[in-house]
């Protein structure tokens, strides 16, 4: 072996960094965009968001100087117009320290309001919607009410050891006798202590904490009630014939305990209102709100999609150090490299959002009636179709929907909503799956709770309306809806 030149030609693709950051930023959803331009602006100085104070000065300076105000709200150095914007009306030249001074008089008169504008606002002062209450957890709900009981030191403390034993829901997942293992024997607390101490904690508030099952929490809840035909034999329900009840088996039900169906209906609707998971009304919900990319809204009678400007990020060049380097005779330096990733973002970035409009134009187009009609009249729809129609790519397509909203008259939808496959009909046409799922939504809201709708049911009901499905999809559909079978849907 010995080294040696050779000569080779091939062909390959190379994917540059700005292409990269496009598809990059095409895929991700608003809150991951924002979070990545958020990187962008703490590692690039060249490049800032445009406050909105700052855009109505420079609006109102530019109208009473007779200037065209119009421009795109993602601008670049080569846009703006000369000077800085905070300067004033009777002042238009200054040097370059002059304006950075006075930048940070603006910047350091607004710190602590988060870019708000409002300098007339105290640092001490603190708003309304910045005081946000303490969360209360169900173990320091109960801690309160122990210190307003009159329990003895030594209870008080074996209930406070079986509360932080209690899950989210308020149920005591160990038994006692793994709880007692875990007590230290020179505490001489045996089974009969951890007994008296559960029977305290269960008669706290909620009702129902500290059972070790939904039917003893049930029956927790039923015991706390005032004694009443009804409740008895609510109870009764409870602790023979819950699994009866659970499957709808209510004749069964009525034959056991002797009961007639009215009576039978009123212990059923007791039983109902009552809340088998006592403790999680003390677990905070984890609130994800949902920042819509596009607005439809009907506009003289036709269905138009609209970028939300809430989700429009508002970029540009910050021009001081665009002043400097434009100054400079050569354009080289680290500068000069974040400058030209600052364009490309800015690019980019608007780039996505013409995209999404194009993408989401495209889709209300071809889904107008589910805007006028509901998801019964949703029609078959491909990525493809969209792809040829738009001359994009179907990878482009699937970048674009997902992880996308659109608000709608309807609700807030992601892109790929409108997509889904099609079911054949008897006239040789289509079905989407979606208007398949609203039209079971529908028949089984209007059926007989006394008999329900089997699949094969609603199989044939479907096929003499055209559209041929099987039982198993219908199944799938169904569940898919999280709707029970048929002898779970049984009512008395």
């Amino acid at each position: 072996m010995k080294p040696s030149l050779q000569i080779k030609l091939s062909q390959q693709l190379a994917l540059t960094p700005q292409l990269q950051q496009a598809i990059k930023l095409l895929q991700l959803s608003t809150l991951e965009m924002n979070q990545e331009i958020g990187r962008y602006l703490q590692d690039n100085p060249l490049l800032e968001r445009e406050d909105e104070n700052d855009r109505a000065y420079e609006l109102a300076y530019n109208g009473a100087n007779g200037k065209d105000s119009r421009e795109n709200p993602i601008r670049d150095e080569r846009e703006a117009p000369e000077g800085d914007e905070f300067q004033s009306p009777e002042r238009t030249e200054l040097s370059p320290t002059e304006i950075e001074e006075d930048r940070w008089f603006q910047d350091s008169g607004s710190y602590g309001n988060s870019g708000s504008g409002s300098h007339d606002r105290n640092d001490d002062e603190v708003e309304a919607q910045d005081l946000q209450p303490a969360a209360t957890t169900l173990h320091d709900h109960l801690c309160w009410q122990l210190n307003l009981s009159r329990f003895s030191d030594e209870d008080k403390a074996l209930i406070r050891f079986l509360a932080e034993g209690l899950d989210d829901d308020g149920y005591l997942s160990a038994s006692l006798e793994e709880l007692r293992d875990t007590i230290p024997p020179e505490y001489e607390i045996d089974a009969d202590d951890l007994e008296v101490a559960l029977k305290q904690l269960q008669s706290l508030d909620p009702t129902g904490v500290g059972a070790r099952s939904p039917q003893e929490c049930l029956g927790l809840q039923l015991k706390a009630m005032a004694t009443s035909p009804t409740r008895d034999l609510a109870l009764s329900i409870v602790d023979r014939c819950l699994d009866l009840l659970a499957g709808r088996d209510f004749n069964k039900i009525m034959k056991l305990l002797d009961c007639s169906s009215e009576d039978l209906k009123a212990a059923h609707a007791l039983i109902v209102r009552l809340d088998p998971r006592p403790g999680a009304s003390f677990t905070p919900l984890d609130a994800r709100y949902i920042i819509p990319d596009v607005i439809v809204r009907k506009v003289r009678g036709r269905w138009v999609s609209q970028i939300n400007p809430d989700a429009y990020p508002k970029l540009r060049i910050n021009r001081l150090y665009a002043e400097i380097l434009s100054r400079q005779r050569r354009s080289e330096g680290a500068l000069s490299g974040q400058l030209q990733e600052a364009r490309w973002l800015i690019k980019n970035v608007q780039q996505r959002f013409d995209t999404i409009a194009r993408v989401s134009q495209a889709i209300v187009e071809r889904q107008r009636k589910f805007f006028e009609h509901g998801d019964i009249a949703m029609r078959p729809l491909v990525l493809r179709e969209i792809a040829d129609a738009l001359e994009l790519h179907e990878s482009t397509v699937s970048r674009v929907t997902s992880q996308k909203y659109m608000s709608t008259p309807r609700g807030i939808f992601e892109l790929k909503y409108f997509f889904g496959s099609h079911v054949s009909t008897d006239s040789g046409g289509a079905c989407s799956a979606t208007a398949i799922r609203a039209l079971l939504k529908q028949l089984i809201g209007e059926e007989d709770g006394k008999k329900p709708l089997s699949d094969s049911q609603l199989s044939e009901i479907l096929g003499r309306q055209g559209v041929v499905v099987a039982r198993r999809t219908v199944a799938k559909y169904r569940e898919a809806l999280n709707i029970p079978p048929v002898n779970l849907r049984k009512t008395l």
